[in-house]
């Protein structure tokens, strides 16, 4: 008896659709009843001050930490295998400090094409990096080693690393964090290209910036809780925020490895 294929998701289905969510974490509950659902084409920031749960929300989404209670689903599907995970570009904040031979940037690149199911990247993996890096003014420094970049460099490559997948959801976790302003720009208008071609865009983000013409829709989290999901907060709002971070523009650091540390990961 043959088992028929799952059905395609139907052009309205969420990309991203949560119920009931709850994540807890070395016995402390850090996200308790989050309810939302991201539809096609749009871009969300997802605010609230440090410790908030707004990382480890993004971290549960993509299946990085354990779900404790409710339900993820992705482009229609449950976590797991059955995601087409080849459609997401995750551009964390910074990556794990790196073992091993040091890697150059296009190779980081290149590895945003490896996933579970891949275990070696396809015949046009380099040109595809190439462009990638190209699309964030990294095309010249695609054989240095990302330990002698600056931190702004850094985050280029690690942007670059999702973009390489031409991805359908974009999720971003603080992106703009202490980065200079011409990467800043970078970021905004890579989202803005993307936004154009019909890709979903979650950002994590401590306060709109350069990306507020971009977002079309706020969700706010207190303690874990969501306690707003609607048009973006003003910005004099979100500077009230209790517990606000105020993360600001910083001159791009000429030391090399200023920046967070990369390392070759493979993504779901």
């Amino acid at each position: 008896m043959s088992t028929a294929p799952a059905e395609p998701a139907r052009a309205d289905t969420p990309v991203i659709q949560v119920e009931g969510l709850g994540v807890a974490l070395g016995g402390q509950q850090i996200l308790s009843g989050i309810d939302v659902a991201v539809g096609p084409g749009e871009v969300v920031a997802l605010l609230g001050a440090n410790g908030s749960g707004k990382s480890t929300l993004v971290r549960a989404l993509l299946g990085i930490v354990p779900v404790d209670s409710g339900t993820v689903r992705l482009f229609g599907q449950p976590l797991g295998a059955g995601v087409p995970w080849k459609r997401v570009g995750y551009v964390p904040q910074r990556l794990p400090a790196a073992t091993g031979v040091p890697a150059n940037a296009i190779e980081v690149v290149t590895s945003g094409l490896l996933t579970g199911r891949r275990l070696r990247p396809p015949r046009d993996a380099r040109a595809r990096a190439q462009a990638a890096l190209e699309q964030v003014g990294m095309a010249d420094k695609a054989r240095r080693p990302v330990h002698e970049l600056s931190g702004g460099q850094q985050q280029r490559v690690l942007i670059a690393r999702a973009l390489v997948r031409s991805p359908d959801l974009l999720v971003l976790d603080e992106p703009t964090s202490g980065i200079d302003i011409p990467t800043q720009q970078t970021f905004v208008d890579t989202v803005q290209r993307l936004h154009a071609d019909g890709a979903t865009v979650l950002v994590i983000l401590h306060e709109l910036g350069p990306f507020a013409p971009l977002i079309q829709r706020a969700l706010v989290l207190r303690h874990g809780r969501l306690v707003h999901d609607g048009a973006p907060p003003h910005a004099r709002d979100e500077h009230a925020e209790p517990g606000h971070d105020h993360t600001h523009p910083h001159a791009d650091p000429e030391t090399p490895g200023a920046g967070p540390t990369i390392t070759i990961e493979v993504t779901p």
